[in-house]
Parts: structure tokens; sequence; C-alpha cells
């Protein structure tokens, strides 16, 4: 299939649509999840989903999907609201209240989707679809309902924007100010709830937490700052979106819901390891850059010590000495000292062996060393 087929084919361009609407509010919501320590929020949330899913069905008698959202919706908050009220009225934290609502609910989801399968009610065909998203069935009037709500959510995270950031940072300042910070609380959380009920014909209950989460987290990695961490979330989750729809239309066979969570899964990674302060990669040359000066810094002070101990600023240290004594070889530090200007190799006769003595800069250097060491120790 050529680019311009995927460009004006109608279900491609709806899934694709679908995917760009999922990506923008769940990385401006997922944000605000993580920085709340919530990361299994939008697990239990989506989790908590499938029973409303089957009320829904069962209220309307048919694959309506007005009523399974809306019946989603409904169980998402009602689930929301139990683990607010079990870590706030009990000694159960956050990481708890969550297992338990997850497990519960959905647990609860499946007695009612078995129920619903032995019926024999042919409208209940593909039901269980929700369960891994089925992004083809999606249609316009769907994307339709998705940009809505993405809408108002995103029109609500805007006017309360400093409400929200201050309570996600530090909620007893918040309270302190006279914020009412379990309002501001439920409504993310709703928010949420609203997120992974517009996933959910995409991606389905099992895969939504992950694009809760994973755009915030990547996002996390390149940035300090809420306003940019949102606004890379919404740009990952956007890609992350448009990516595994593309793919899935290009492959035969393969699943949307799934390769999307891939795709974004794939951005978690690269920001991992490439992140230019959090980042593996930049953390290990951080620490071997560290670690050369250190040693270096260690091996100035150990010819500055046998200088001043010899009572000759420019003692020639023989450099087999100066390995026994660090316990590794020197030959590199002393060279980057050397490039430096501090030391210099000199000849120590009637002794071959290589000899280094410190320079008028590398004794000048040694002695800072030395005054700020003590200072410290003071």
């Amino acid at each position: 299939m050529s680019l311009l087929d995927l460009l004006t084919d109608y279900t491609i361009q709806t899934v694709a649509l679908g995917a760009c609407l999922l990506g923008v509010i769940s990385g401006l919501l997922g944000g605000f999840a993580v920085l709340r320590r919530q990361s299994l929020l939008g697990d239990a949330l989506s989790h908590a989903a499938l029973p409303g899913i089957c009320l829904g069905f069962i209220i309307a008698g048919t694959r309506e999907l007005g009523s399974i959202l809306l019946g989603a919706l409904s169980t998402g908050v009602l689930a929301a609201l139990v683990m607010l009220l079990l870590t706030r009225r009990s000694r159960l934290k956050t990481d708890a209240g969550l297992g338990i609502t997850l497990s519960v609910f959905f647990a609860v989801g499946i007695v009612l989707l078995t129920y619903i399968q032995g019926t024999g009610n042919a409208a209940q065909a593909g039901l269980d679809s929700f369960l891994f998203g089925q992004a083809a069935s999606l249609l316009r009037s769907d994307v339709w309902v998705m940009g809505g709500v993405t809408v108002v959510a995103v029109v609500i995270v805007l006017a309360f924007w400093k409400e929200f950031k201050l309570v996600s940072f530090d909620p007893l300042f918040a309270a302190s100010l006279g914020l009412p910070v379990v309002v501001l609380e439920v409504a993310l959380t709703i928010m949420i709830a609203l997120a992974v009920v517009v996933g959910l014909q995409m991606v389905g209950v099992v895969l939504m937490a992950a694009m809760i989460i994973a755009p915030a987290t990547a996002a996390r990695q390149w940035t300090r700052r809420l306003e940019g961490m949102v606004l890379l979330s919404i740009a990952f989750g956007v890609a992350g979106g448009l990516a595994g729809s593309l793919i899935s239309a290009t492959s035969r066979g393969l699943a949307t819901g799934p390769l999307i969570i891939l795709s974004v899964s794939a951005i978690v990674l690269v920001s991992l390891v490439l992140a230019p302060e959090r980042g593996v990669l930049w953390a290990h040359l951080r620490h071997r850059r560290n670690q050369r000066q250190m040693r270096g810094a260690q091996v100035l002070e150990t010819l500055y010590r046998l200088a001043d101990h010899h009572d000759d600023p420019r003692y020639p240290a023989e450099q087999g000495m100066v390995d026994a004594y660090h316990g590794f070889a020197t030959r590199q530090a002393l060279t980057r000292l050397e490039g430096r200007g501090l030391v210099e190799p000199v000849r120590h006769e009637p002794e071959t062996t290589p000899h280094w003595a410190l320079t008028p800069a590398g004794l000048a250097e040694a002695e800072r060393q030395a005054g700020a060491a003590t200072r410290e120790a003071v």
C-alpha cells in the first residue's frame, strides 16, 4: 500500500485520528498521574471499566457505544472514589488501595462478561474485544466523541492549571493556601477515568494503563518543568498512536492497540537511554568522567605528598610506585594530567623506568586541592 493510499483510506484516517486524540488526552493527564506517584491509577481505572462495559451492554441490550462508554465511565469513577476512600480513611498505602480496587472490579467484570456470554444474546459478539481493543471497528462518530472528551479535558486542565500543578507537587502547601485539595484530586482522577474510557476501543482494558503512563514517563526523562513535560508527553502519545496505527495498516494481521503500546514503549526505552540529564547512557558517561577526574586528583595528590615529603617540588616519582600505591594503572591519569600541563615525564638517572614530576601549575593545583580538602574537614 502506497503512502497516498494510506492517507486517503477512510478507515486508516479514522483510526489515525482516534490514535492522535488518545495520545493527546493520555499525554495530558498521564503527567499528573506520574507526578502524583499514582502510576497504577491508569491500570486500576482501566480494569475497573470492564464491569461498566458489561453493565452498559446489559442495560442497552446491544453493543451501543454510548451506553458502553457511559457504563465504563461510571464504574471507573466509582473505582477511583473507592480507591481514594481506602487510602484516606484507612491505613492502606496508595499502591495497596489501587491493587485492591483493580482486582475486585476486574473480577466483577469477568463474572459479568461470563454471564453475558452464557445468555446466548447474539449482540454480545465482539464484546470481549474491549479487553484488548479493536481499532478497526472505530467509526467517525466515535472519533467525534473522543474529540469532544479531549477538548473538555484540555479546557479543564488549562482553566485549573495552577491548582492542579500545586496539588500534584505539594498537596500540603496547597491545603494551607485554602485550596480544595480533595476536590481537585477527585477531578484529576475522574479526568484520568475519562482518558481511559476514550482509549478502550483503541487499545482495550488491559493495555490502556500503558497509554496513560508511558508517554508521561518518557517525557519526564527530558525535562524538569511540568509545562514541558505535558507538551512532550502529548507529542510522544500522538507519535506512538500514529506509528502504531500506520504499522498496523501496512502489516497483515497485526492488531493496532498492541502496536500503539509497543510504539510508545519504544519511545520510553529511547528516552531512558538517551535523555541528556536522566538517560542511562549519559549517566554512565558522567560516571566515567567523574571517575577519571577523581583518579586524576588522587594521582596529583600522591605526587604532591611525595614532593612535600622529600622537600622537593620537582621530586621525580616512579610510575610503578604510584601504580602500586593506588592499586591501578595510573598511566592514563598521568597522561591526562600531562595534557592539562600539571605533570611532565622526567628522567631519573640511573633508573630507566618512567618517572613523573609536578609542574609549577600542577604544584599550585595540588596545593589548592589540599586547601579545599582541609576547609571541608573543618
